[in-house]
């Protein structure tokens, strides 16, 4: 009985094991991986130093292991073992003394007969044999033996995805996260198939065994609303940066066009002000007005400046866009918006108007919340949450003063924007909102 070791991993310090490929009764070629260990500074897979079929495991997941340590107790199984032995019949044969002549000339004979077809057979072992040196980094029938790390495997494994039939565009033929999800997205663009075609189904569970239930179908829009959200969230890396704005100033000049308007009809919300800024923060910051090509490979920047404004509806949340916000006034934005959401609530809004969004807003400060993570709505790369504005103590230099503060969340795609530039995109909307003389330089 064998054991397989920890080879030398240039590390005095145990590493943690974080994943096992083996179990008891498994066969194992040489070199093929095993466990993945993980240390403070990289993670390791360890290929096994022999073949064989595992009898027993000496670890668990969790477990810290060092260099030399064993992890594993090996039998060599029947094929192991045949290919190790020597050929000892044939040495014999080969040593015995040839008297009969006939006999000597046949075997001759038959020597030059069968000289020819050894000789790529002998390269095709010998090509078998540098193979196996680097299974390591083959794909194989099994997923286990991809070449794939373990935050790959673990996010193939929550996506349902097979490693086997993702292409890897790696360094020496590893698959990356970027494959997995290129492989989900193509999936889903080659024959439209549903996200329950290559998402992981949640189990089926008899809740009524817990006490009563009732069930309640999704309308179309929550149903549509569901899908577009898992399958933007599945696709795009998102990240939300956040920024409290000081939004004193700009609250009272509001109130005092509401007064001024109040005979019209008009009446101004925090949304109009920050859909007038966010335009001209588009303009300022290209990468922002764009979307990312179907293949990945360039940015489609737009000259054109639409903003989607979320809308709650009875039938769900829906996104009518308001179009050239940068050559409206904020007036003429208000009347819209305005418009645009009862008609919304009242299902009177055509496709069209929901449409060509370059950016998003959503906001919930009329409900409440500190701050809030909004999801990028492909092909948009970015959209801002608001929040509601409280009144918080804030440092001038001298003395604590009550300021009125809104919190906002930028939500953006990592592929298109990075964080230096969203956090100089939040810096740009705050100075305009803090002071709107801002907007006409």
């Amino acid at each position: 009985m064998n054991t397989l070791i920890i080879p030398d991993m240039g590390n005095a310090e145990p590493a943690e094991i974080i994943e096992i490929f083996i179990a008891a009764g498994d066969t194992v070629e040489q070199e093929q991986s095993t466990i993945v260990l993980e240390s403070e500074k990289a993670t390791i897979e360890v290929p096994a130093t022999s073949s064989g079929k595992i009898e027993k495991l000496l670890v668990k997941v969790g477990d810290k292991i060092g260099s030399g340590d064993a992890y594993a107790e090996i039998s060599a199984t029947e094929e192991s073992k045949k290919a190790a032995e020597p050929k000892t019949e044939q040495k014999a044969e080969e040593a015995k003394p040839v008297k009969d002549d006939k006999a000597e000339e046949d075997k001759t004979a038959e020597a030059k007969t069968t000289a020819k077809p050894e000789q790529p057979e002998q390269v095709q072992e010998s090509a078998a044999q540098t193979v196996k040196t680097n299974t390591s980094i083959e794909l194989s029938e099994s997923s286990e033996k991809v070449y794939a790390g373990p935050a790959v495997r673990k996010l193939a494994r929550e996506l349902g995805v097979s490693l086997e039939q993702v292409p890897a565009t790696g360094l020496r033929g590893r698959i990356q996260k970027e494959d997995v999800q290129d492989y989900v997205k193509n999936s889903l663009q080659a024959d439209n198939r549903p996200l329950a075609g290559v998402m992981p189904q949640q189990p089926e569970i008899d809740f009524s065994q817990f006490g009563s239930v009732s069930r309640e179908p999704l309308n179309n829009i929550k149903r549509a609303t569901a899908k577009a959200m898992s399958l933007a969230n599945l696709l795009v890396p998102q990240v939300t940066h956040f920024e409290l704005v000081d939004i004193t100033e700009l609250e009272d000049f509001r109130k005092q066009q509401n007064q001024h308007y109040k005979e019209q009809g008009i009446k101004f919300t925090i949304v109009p002000f920050v859909m007038k800024a966010l335009a001209q923060c588009l303009l300022d910051f290209p990468r922002f007005n764009s979307s990312l090509s179907a293949d990945g490979e360039e940015l489609i920047l737009k000259e054109y400046v639409n903003i989607g404004v979320a809308v709650d509806t009875p039938k769900g949340l829906l996104v009518p866009v308001i179009k050239d916000v940068n050559q409206k006034s904020i007036t003429q934005i208000t009347q819209e918006l305005q418009d645009t959401a009862e008609r919304t609530r009242q299902n009177k809004l055509s496709l069209t108007e929901m449409q060509g969004g370059c950016m998003s807003v959503s906001s919930l400060g009329g409900i409440g919340g500190t701050a809030f993570t909004p999801i990028v709505n492909p092909p948009e790369v970015a959209i801002l949450g608001l929040s509601k504005a409280s009144i918080q103590p804030v440092w001038n230099g001298q003395e604590f003063v009550p300021r009125l503060m809104l919190p906002l969340s930028l939500s953006y795609d990592h592929r298109v924007v990075d964080g230096a530039e969203a956090a100089r995109f939040s810096q740009k909307l705050q100075s305009y909102l803090q002071d709107l003389r801002h907007l006409l330089m």
